[in-house]
């Protein structure tokens, strides 16, 4: 296993609401000293969850939703920040409803997905949902999301979609596709 590079310093260079950016500077094994630059979160720590949510064996819930980084309504997965307090599966459970007014009996939590490792600090927590009933609860969207659906077996159009561009929910998907396959819950 490589060596990791030894910190020599690092220091918040600038600060919004929402993000910090923090400059380390790094010197390698061989010497060679270099300063990266992350997106780190506001120190909660806490993290985030995303939910495959089956409505049966072969359709998984999409919500709509205004997205300020693309500025464009996009087609993604139900997700959101886990509350002080609150594990991934009470969180996902949450979201799902708050988002996409489902609720789900089967929660599984599948994997931790980084967004961009190169630059951003923060994981996502991926959970399979199924067995879903209607509930919906208050949250801190703006706007209603329109809520759609996506058959499994028609992941390849999906990412052909204009409107869907979300890497991590593409992979998020691609997973539970497969998981359900492995368990005979879907067909090949």
């Amino acid at each position: 296993m490589r060596q990791k590079p030894t910190v020599l310093s690092r220091e918040i260079v600038a600060s919004s609401r929402l993000f910090r950016v923090e400059a380390v500077q790094l010197r390698f094994s061989n010497g060679i000293e270099r300063t990266y630059e992350r997106l780190v979160g506001r120190g909660n720590g806490y993290g985030a969850v995303m939910i495959v949510a089956m409505l049966d064996a072969e359709h998984a819930v999409l919500v709509e939703e205004y997205c300020g980084g693309t500025d464009e309504y996009e087609l993604s997965l139900p997700k959101g920040l886990i509350e002080p307090g609150e594990d991934v599966l009470a969180a996902a459970d949450r979201e799902l409803k708050e988002e996409a007014g489902f609720g789900a009996r089967q929660l599984e939590h599948l994997t931790e997905l980084s967004l961009s490792p190169g630059y951003m600090s923060q994981k996502i927590q991926v959970v399979l949902a199924s067995d879903l009933y209607e509930e919906r609860l208050e949250g801190d969207e703006p706007e209603p999301m329109r809520v759609d659906k996506v058959n499994l077996r028609e992941l390849s159009a999906l990412a052909m979609h204009p409107q869907f561009t979300e890497g991590r929910a593409l992979a998020a998907l691609y997973l539970a596709r497969d998981l359900l396959i492995q368990r005979g819950l879907l067909e090949a």
